[in-house]
């Protein structure tokens, strides 16, 4: 008798899983489709989503609508997907467009601002950003009594490029070339 029982069931989920097949895939493999996926793609989502459902069906979860259920599955799995593959699709050196930094010249207007702050100003700055000097050797290559005299000179430096910019009414896009 139980197996009798079990046949009737299994054929029950049969006819139900063969029912959605035919009701759930066609719209799937439109909805896929206009994604720019496959066929392929389809029955590889068509067929999680099933699996999905059948656990559920079998952890005895009521599922008011089947059809529903399953296509909704189907569309997380393939955003799922898709959102994925964007997510880690490979650059290109083409596709980037950064500048390259050994061209990058410097503007202008700043060498200008640099000049008006002195030679022994545009020295240690030079020192200190382009030749990537630490403060001991700009205390000494300039004659300051120690670090801490070199980094306030360097600061007052700034302070003085910063003024000028400030006061000639600049803005940092006008130094972007």
């Amino acid at each position: 008798m139980t197996a009798l029982i079990e046949a009737c069931e299994a054929e029950e989920k049969e006819v139900r899983l063969t029912a959605l097949y035919q009701s759930v895939f066609p719209p799937l493999c439109k909805y896929i489709s206009r994604r720019g996926g496959s066929l392929e793609e389809a029955k590889d989502i068509f067929h999680d989503a099933l699996i999905i459902y059948y656990e559920k069906d079998l952890a005895a979860d009521a599922i008011t609508d089947e059809k529903a259920y399953v296509f909704g599955i189907a569309k997380h799995l393939w955003n799922k997907k898709h959102l994925d593959a964007q997510r880690y699709t490979e650059l290109s050196e083409q596709s980037l467009d950064l500048p390259d930094q050994s061209k990058t010249v410097v503007s202008s207007r700043l060498l200008l601002f640099l000049q008006q702050t002195g030679q022994k100003c545009m020295d240690l700055l030079q020192a200190f950003y382009y030749e990537n000097q630490n403060a001991e050797k700009i205390a000494a290559r300039f004659g300051y009594s120690g670090v801490r005299s070199a980094t306030v000179q360097k600061f007052k430096c700034l302070e003085k490029v910063r003024d000028l910019v400030k006061s000639k009414a600049q803005q940092y896009e006008d130094f972007l070339e």
